[in-house]
């Protein structure tokens, strides 16, 4: 980016692990904080368009940003400028994705070429599909920080190798600056003995990925999924549930990290 702007990925490879909810309700409470913020929806599903009520047909999309090389598309021109925030939609044609790549030497940069003529916005969050992808190696190159959200069971921790791996080796070729923020847990139940080792668990797992687990955890709450239901960033749906109360909370420690 041409400002000073933060770029953090939202990743891992289980599915149903929170990332939309996680990387809208981040976008939203920096957003009532003062700060420019642009969210990206580089997942197929397309839930964090959904989510802010952003249109992906006949419009502009990420695809036409990252995938259309006959004329490829300013990232500034592809904004939707929706009441939870600015966002940049995703495309169901997206998970035809690893097809469309030219195999040019540049693949893995056309979302990072597109963010480095993008201005005025102090932080940009996206939100990815939980696939190891080119599109996938795109937000990797493209972003200064990893957030890793993952739940308290043992299953939810089986694919953080896979994605250790694929982080280390853009770091080693493509963006030696990554790096990863940390392990965010959520809908965690505090009352779960499983819970508890498995949170113990994943500080071992942190070191070895050379990163941390934050202490704010999202504790479980009804909210989420209703805000899902209503296409409502959690925030902006009911900032007052367990879950939001914890987003704040991590936000605050989030921006103490990475200033």
């Amino acid at each position: 980016m041409k400002s000073d702007g933060k770029v953090i990925v939202v990743a891992n490879f289980k599915g149903g692990i929170g990332k939309t909810t996680s990387a809208t309700a981040i976008a939203s409470v920096l957003t009532e904080k003062g700060y420019k913020v642009l969210l990206i929806d580089s997942d197929p599903q397309c839930n964090s368009t959904d989510t802010y009520r952003a249109k992906s047909k006949d419009t502009a999309t990420l695809y036409d940003v990252i995938l259309d090389y006959d004329d490829p598309l300013p990232i500034s021109d592809a904004i939707q400028r929706t009441e939870s925030g600015d966002i940049v939609a995703s495309d169901p044609a997206l998970i035809e994705g690893d097809t469309k790549f030219e195999r040019d030497g540049n693949e893995y940069f056309r979302l990072k070429d597109a963010l480095d003529d993008l201005s005025g916005y102090d932080y940009v969050i996206i939100d990815t599909a939980p696939t190891n992808n080119i599109i996938l190696k795109n937000c990797l190159v493209a972003s200064d920080y990893v957030l890793i959200p993952i739940t308290a069971d043992r299953y939810s921790i089986q694919g953080l190798s896979g994605l250790n791996k694929a982080i280390i080796d853009q770091q080693r070729r493509n963006n030696p600056a990554l790096k990863i923020a940390g392990l965010l847990l959520i809908k965690y139940k505090q009352e779960q003995i499983l819970a508890k080792e498995v949170h113990a668990a994943l500080t071992d797992i942190a070191i070895q990925m050379r990163t941390k687990v934050f202490q704010t955890a999202i504790r479980e709450s009804v909210s989420v999924q209703k805000a899902q239901s209503a296409r409502m960033p959690l925030i902006k749906y009911d900032k007052n549930c367990n879950a939001a109360k914890d987003y704040y909370l991590f936000v605050e420690e989030l921006l103490e990290d990475i200033k």
